[in-house]
């Protein structure tokens, strides 16, 4: 049941390229930095510093609030590929459909695509967690301007939108959660920006 809400979320998201980074954490936070005099006068010369390591114990609120900012960064890198990958596929599939009136031949264009879509990246997709897969709803709200449910309810009906929402309620989840990148979001806008950068995404 897991792997099939993870799957569903993504809907035709298929997966390009992914980095994830894993951080350890510790109860020790260890900064190395370097000093040096800048004396008066051009008559005195300038002396070094030697290297100067300033250790010092985590409070638990501080270890809690990197745990949990280390936890949302590495869900960023994992997931954003997949939200970029899934915002193309679905323009790709809104391009095939322009002027097709037919419902039936738009359910078998739309059934064709997610079939080869599951046969090649459906195992990959589901080993996400299911933090990674809230935090992927959010990215693919953000990529597409619309959220999980509208997605589903577009391409497989309201009945099909309504069964995976009851789901990911069960999970703790909403399919209908916003994307606000300067409100509730603005720590994962921080990170794509980071992933942007890092691997050359376009925005």
């Amino acid at each position: 049941m897991k792997k099939a809400f993870q799957f569903s979320i993504v809907l035709f998201g298929c997966i390009l390229l992914h980095g994830q980074l894993r951080a350890q954490t510790n109860n020790y936070d260890t900064v190395r930095v370097e000093a040096y005099i800048t004396p008066e006068g051009d008559t005195i010369p300038q002396s070094w510093l030697p290297t100067v390591e300033v250790r010092t114990l985590q409070t638990k609120i501080a270890s809690s609030y990197w745990k949990e900012w280390t936890r949302l960064r590495n869900a960023v890198y994992v997931t954003y590929p997949y939200a970029k990958s899934a915002s193309k596929v679905i323009n790709e599939v809104n391009a095939q459909l322009v002027n097709v009136k037919d419902e039936r031949t738009r359910k078998q264009i739309i059934k064709a695509r997610e079939k080869d879509l599951k046969k090649e990246f459906a195992d990959k997709v589901t080993n996400l967690s299911v933090y990674q897969g809230k935090v992927l709803m959010k990215l693919i709200n953000r990529e597409t301007g619309n959220n999980c449910y509208e997605i589903i309810k577009e391409y497989k009906g309201g009945f099909n939108a309504g069964f995976w929402q009851a789901i990911a309620f069960v999970f703790g989840s909403n399919l209908k959660q916003p994307y606000d990148a300067k409100g509730d979001d603005r720590e994962i806008e921080k990170f794509v920006q980071e992933v942007c950068k890092v691997y050359g995404y376009k925005g």
